[in-house]
Parts: structure tokens; sequence; C-alpha cells
């Protein structure tokens, strides 16, 4: 009995990745038995549910880290140094991922295989799908009409209530959390320690809800794996063909982000982590594994990042002062997938309607991608809406994301786990650096 009990008794990874593979399997089964009703009114909202939970603490638990992180900073100067450190990796990974798409669009060209017939029929069957995104493009195209600068602006929360009331104002809470913590370490000690117990309580008590809700992880993921097979092939009958003709497409984000997890993030790694060996690299991804499979199934890095907490600070070892500070902002600004994945579709868009990027467009495309990343929010499906501000940056018309709206839930779940993969990057790394000081 205790030996069944021990085999029981798997690693969380091991349990996420069976939730994974029954609702794959699921899915698949529903499809053939025509069960798309049963699954979206019994098996789909067990999936909400756990995705609900997941993105209720994500406010606390990004306030509580903040704020108890730069509170044990021991100074200005300390805090300055990780804060540098942090953002120049962010820019420079996604500087690099950006590169990356636009490098392998451009190499296999996956617009120039779409033919006309095809392109005509995506356009026409993907019209009311475009057209249901029109009040969020309208709001990006006004957000474009404003200074260039604007994202700074918008960090800034009129209401932290209010803004705390909306997971995709997270940057703004970030602010908040940045500036009262900073306000921590510059009160006296005696001052400010009854409010930096209660962000440390705080803390202790949200970081128990997400092993509480981690217990129901399999479940969650198997019933959002199985919702999304299945509405897959439940949109219209022609949906394998579809995946099929944009296959190309797919293959080079897929591609890219590959590139991204095992060549830009292992270099990333053994060059600026302190003493970083292969074997290290090894431990690295088994790691944060669990992670990684989470935010493949929930396709959000804010609902992942009680995971990647956990993940981090106990399995890599990172300080919780170092991982408090990064990963919170990691999850708002350091979209490497998602800007690898917008310079790959803004190609992809301009060849699929004939049109010729110069060498200025796509130095264009790169530097909006980057600036797009700080103001994409970390909820699933928010690339695409950032992406009309690349293709709008080089006079392309936003109606081309029709072609790319159909893979594009599958593509985002790729695109989450290198965001993810990346922000843990950046902790170990600036962790590292922070242990010599």
């Amino acid at each position: 009995m205790e030996t069944m009990k021990k085999r029981l008794n798997l690693p969380l990874y091991q349990k996420i990745l069976i939730g994974m593979l029954l609702g794959l399997l699921y899915g698949w089964f529903s499809i053939l038995q025509q069960w798309q009703f049963f699954t979206f009114n019994y098996i789909q909202p067990l999936g909400d549910v756990f995705m609900r939970l997941l993105q209720l603490i994500a406010v606390p638990l990004v306030i509580a880290s903040l704020v108890t992180g730069l509170a044990q900073m021991k100074d200005i100067a300390s805090l300055g140094r990780l804060g540098v450190r942090t953002l120049i990796l962010f820019l420079m990974t996604t500087f690099m991922a950006v590169a990356i798409g636009l490098g392998i669009a451009n190499l296999v060209k996956p617009g120039n295989q779409l033919s006309a017939k095809v392109r005509a029929e995506l356009q026409e069957t993907y019209a009311s799908a475009q057209s249901s995104n029109s009040a969020a493009l309208s709001r990006q195209q006004a957000l474009e009409e404003q200074p260039a600068l604007q994202f700074l602006t918008d960090a800034i929360p009129k209401n932290i209530f209010g803004a705390a009331s909306d997971n995709s104002n997270m940057l703004q809470v970030i602010s908040f959390a940045l500036l009262l913590g900073l306000a921590l370490v510059l009160v006296p000690a005696d001052q400010g320690r009854p409010l930096l117990r209660f962000f440390e309580s705080l803390n202790a008590v949200v970081l128990k809800m997400v092993d509480l809700i981690m217990a129901a992880a399999p479940i969650g993921v198997a019933a959002l794996m199985a919702s999304v097979l299945s509405n897959l092939a439940g949109n219209a009958a022609g949906a394998v063909d579809l995946l099929l003709a944009l296959g190309t497409y797919a293959l080079c984000v897929v591609a890219g982000i590959f590139c991204l997890l095992f060549i830009m993030n292992p270099l990333v790694l053994f060059v600026f982590s302190k003493k970083f060996k292969f074997k290290d690299l090894v431990f690295f991804y088994k790691s944060i594994f669990p992670a990684q499979l989470l935010a493949f199934s929930t396709s959000s890095s804010a609902a992942t990042l009680p995971l990647t907490f956990e993940r981090v600070e106990q399995h890599l070892k990172v300080r919780p002062r170092v991982a408090g500070f990064v990963l919170p902002l990691g999850a708002t600004i350091n979209m490497d997938g998602t800007s690898l994945y917008q310079g790959i579709a803004a190609v992809f868009i301009a060849q699929a309607f004939g049109l010729d990027l110069s060498l200025s467009d796509q130095l264009t495309i790169l530097l909006t991608s980057v600036l797009a990343s700080i103001g994409s929010a970390a909820v699933p499906g928010a690339g695409m809406i950032m992406l009309v501000i690349v293709l709008k940056s080089v006079g392309m018309d936003p109606a081309g994301i029709a072609l790319i709206i159909a893979p594009d839930r599958l593509l985002d779940m790729f695109r989450t786990t290198a965001n993810v993969t990346s922000d843990c990057m950046v902790a170990y790394i600036v962790n590292s650096h922070e242990k010599e000081d």
C-alpha cells in the first residue's frame, strides 16, 4: 500500500503532462464522436474555473512579491543595479527574438506559398472574426494617434483600485508596487516595518493559495487542452484544411520559438550567467518545466506567474527579492515569443498580399515590436492586438490579421512558453550577479 502511494505521488510536472495528454485524447475523441456541445458545456468550464483562480491571485501576488522584494534591498544603489541589469536583459533578448523572427520569415517566405484562391477564402471566412475584434482594434488605433511615449503615461494608474480590478492593467499595478516598495526602502525602518510585515504576511498567504490552486492544475490543464482541440475542429469543417494552408507560417513561428528555447536562451545563459556550465542548462530546464507546461496550457504569463515563482525560488534557488522584482516585471514587458511572432506575422501578411518590405520597413518592424512588447498585457491573445501597431508602423492594413486568426490560439501557447522561459532565464542570470555583489 505504501509503495502504491509513493507511485501515485508524482511530481507536479508529470501530473500536468498527464493532464495535457488526457485532454488531447479526449478532445480528439470528442471530435470523432461529435461531443462538442458536451465539451463546451461541461468540460470547458472546468478549465475556465482554473484560469479564473490563477487570475484571481495575480494582482495580490504581484503587489506582495514586488513590495517585499524591493523592501529587502538595503539601499537605492542595489535596487538601481538590479533594475538596470533586468531591463538591459529584457530589451536585449526581445531585440534578438524579433531579429530571429524576421530572419526566418525572409528565408522561408511563408506568405508566397498561399494561392490567390486560398487567400480570398481565408479573408472571407475570417472577416467576421476580424470584425468581432473591432472594438479592441479601434482602441488600439486610437492609441496610435497619441504621442510616441504614450505607453509611459498609460503605465501610471489614476486609481490603484481601478487598475487592480483588471489583470490587463498589470503594468499599472507594477508601477504602484514599484513606487510603494521604493518608498519603503527610503523611510526609516521603524516606520516602514509594520507595513512591510503586512505585505510579507500577504505574500506568504498568497503563496499558500498558489499551492492549493496548483493541486487542481492537472484537471484544469486537461479541460483547457480538450476545449482548445474541440474548438479548433468545431468552428468549421475546414479547420484542418485551414491549418494545412497556413502550415508553413505556423511552422516558421514554432521553429522560431524552438530557436529561442534551445539556441538563443542557452547562449544568453552561457554568456551572461556566472560560472554556467552544460549540466546547469539541463538543471535549468528541468526546474522550470512545470511552469513551461502550464504556460503552454493557459497561454497566459500572468496566470502562470504563481507557479513560475515557485519553480524559480524553490528549484532554481533564485533569491526572493530578485524573483519578486524580475518575474512580475517580465510577465508584463518581456515578451520574446510574442515579439518573434509579430515579426514573422508582419512579413507573412505582407508576402501574402504581394507587398515588398524594404530594409527600413523591417527595421521599423524590429523597433516597433520591441516597444509594443512593453505595453502587451500578459493575457491570452494580447499579441494579436499589439500586432496592429506593428502593421500600421509600416503602412499595412490591419485587416490582414484575418489571415492568421485561425492558428493563433495554438501558436499563442508556444509564444507564452517562450515568454515565461525568458522571464526565468533573466531572473536566474540577475541572481547569479547578485550573489557576487
